[in-house]
């Protein structure tokens, strides 16, 4: 993937500060994350967070972070959590990172690789894995929950695929697919929902639920009164 420094992909219409970084993992892939704000502003995925959650998602384990400077958010709890060389350089660009967009083909059978998806998801302390497919017009991306020692650092399903999506700059989006191994029913948090909001606000959600049976909502109907106010930039 070639395309311009990594942090003009960042999300952040209400602070005008975006970060941006690239993790590397032990088999030598490297994973960018962006700065992904949210109106209700303790949803936020911080760019190092999205970076290790992507990385993590996609079966592997970071090492590195190439960060331009150590002011972000979540960067320590990171770098202790896998032992993170931490290398500062002048410039972020996508040049040998991995380029997640996947092509729509006669192949993409959604539930099928929802179901294959699960395999990788990251739950040592739930064991509730969810997947998630994002499509646009002719791609998709995919994610999975990833979870680490500390809950609240981990991310669903629903916000690793944005994440991926975002960083790799698509905001325009035409559905989102969900499924979950088990519980009685597969649906988004209501964390995931706000955040659905942001960038789905009248999107179709299909979910796969683990009885084999399927729904399909608008993302409008699930959080109804999601929070949005006129007086916050955007």
């Amino acid at each position: 993937m070639t395309r311009n420094l990594i942090y003009t992909q960042a999300y952040t219409p209400y602070s005008n500060k975006p970060k941006a970084c690239v993790v590397e993992s032990r088999k030598g892939s490297s994973y960018a994350g962006v700065r992904i704000e949210n109106i209700s502003y303790p949803l936020t995925i911080p760019a190092v967070q999205a970076a290790c959650c992507i990385c993590l998602s996609e079966g592997q384990i970071p090492s590195k972070i190439y960060v331009q400077n150590k002011e972000l958010d979540q960067l320590d709890f990171w770098v202790q959590e896998f032992d993170l060389e931490v290398i500062v350089t002048d410039e972020l660009r996508f040049e040998n990172t991995e380029d997640l967009t996947l092509p729509i083909d006669t192949d993409t059978v959604p539930l099928s690789k929802l179901k294959i998806l699960l395999e990788k998801a990251v739950t040592p302390n739930s064991d509730f894995p969810v997947s998630a497919m994002l499509f646009t017009k002719t791609a998709y991306f995919e994610g999975v929950n990833v979870e680490v020692s500390d809950w609240t650092k981990g991310l669903c399903a629903e916000r690793v695929v944005i994440s991926k999506a975002i960083t790799a700059g698509i905001t325009e989006f035409e559905r989102l697919e969900i499924h979950t191994k088990k519980g009685e029913v597969s649906s988004p948090c209501g964390a995931c929902r706000q955040v659905i909001a942001e960038f789905l606000p009248y999107h179709d959600i299909i979910l796969h639920h683990a009885d084999g049976t399927t729904s399909e909502h608008l993302s409008i109907d699930l959080l109804p009164f999601n929070f949005k106010s006129t007086s916050l930039k955007k």
